[in-house]
């Protein structure tokens, strides 16, 4: 991969979910420490999208393909994709009975390690890094030691899911309405985290309808979801014509052509 080259490269993707097919063409270029916020109306296939890159066996890839710093993402099963550096954020996040949260996190970033050849880290080294970003995301530090998101709060699993992408600092994150269920401590914390890791060479997708969200993300590119296909791509003056007028019937057509890849914002 060139220093032009996109990191994620999604060409023609088309994605069925049992008989209906969610994703009709799909085209998106996304660089290295970019941001792209995802609108859509529901039903859209934003959460598709993340969850076809993921590998979920619920979505099936009918045809297209999908880079990853060069990489065929499809080609892999789920954990080697998240090896490669992609992170997904749920919507609603799961509970994980019996498995410690620690343990899970630090389970998935030595497998991240040793895929790129670097040594495990260990348990002391791992828990100040993971007390210190804890205490940075308002999570309280006892929920390491419970097993993952049970009987955590809406927003405790959301800020768990933050705790994760810090700790992990993957390759690209496409977080799902990650402020959904947090309070403006929380919003901050995903902000704050965000430009962080931006700084550091990681790329975004976010799916949001919130605009104020939006905006203080300071997006490369908003991209609107319709009918399977991109149909319109812009800046936040977009996402600002979406919050007022909604996602009524627009005049630009669906496009199935390369949609403006954003740009590469420099370290």
């Amino acid at each position: 991969m060139t220093p032009s080259t996109p990191l994620l490269q999604v060409r023609d993707l088309r994605v069925d979910v049992g008989e209906r097919t969610v994703l009709r063409s799909v085209h998106l270029d996304v660089a290295a420490g970019s941001l792209v916020v995802l609108m859509g109306a529901n039903g859209s296939g934003k959460s598709t999208l993340g969850m076809a890159l993921a590998g979920h066996p619920a979505y099936r890839v009918a045809s297209g393909q999908a880079l990853l710093g060069g990489t065929d993402l499809l080609g892999l099963s789920t954990h080697e994709r998240a090896r490669q550096g992609l992170f997904v954020s749920f919507q609603a996040p799961p509970d994980v009975p019996g498995v410690k949260n620690n343990l899970f996190i630090r389970t998935a970033l030595n497998a991240q390690r040793q895929a790129q050849g670097q040594a495990p880290q260990d348990a002391f080294d791992f828990l100040a890094d993971a007390r210190e970003s804890a205490k940075r995301l308002g999570l309280p530090e006892s929920l390491l030691g419970r097993p993952v998101n049970e009987g955590f709060s809406g927003g405790e699993r959301k800020r768990n899911e933050l705790l994760q992408l810090a700790l992990l600092r993957p390759r690209l994150a496409l977080l799902d309405e990650i402020d959904s269920g947090l309070d403006v401590d929380g919003v901050r914390a995903v902000l704050a985290l965000v430009q962080h890791l931006r700084a550091q060479g990681t790329a975004f997708i976010v799916v949001s309808h919130y605009l104020q969200l939006i905006e203080q993300l300071q997006p490369d590119a908003v991209l609107r979801l319709d009918q399977g296909c991109i149909a319109q791509s812009g800046g936040l003056e977009l996402a600002r014509e979406i919050a007022r007028s909604g996602f009524g019937p627009k005049a630009t057509a669906p496009s199935t052509a390369p949609t403006a890849a954003a740009h590469t914002v420099e370290a």
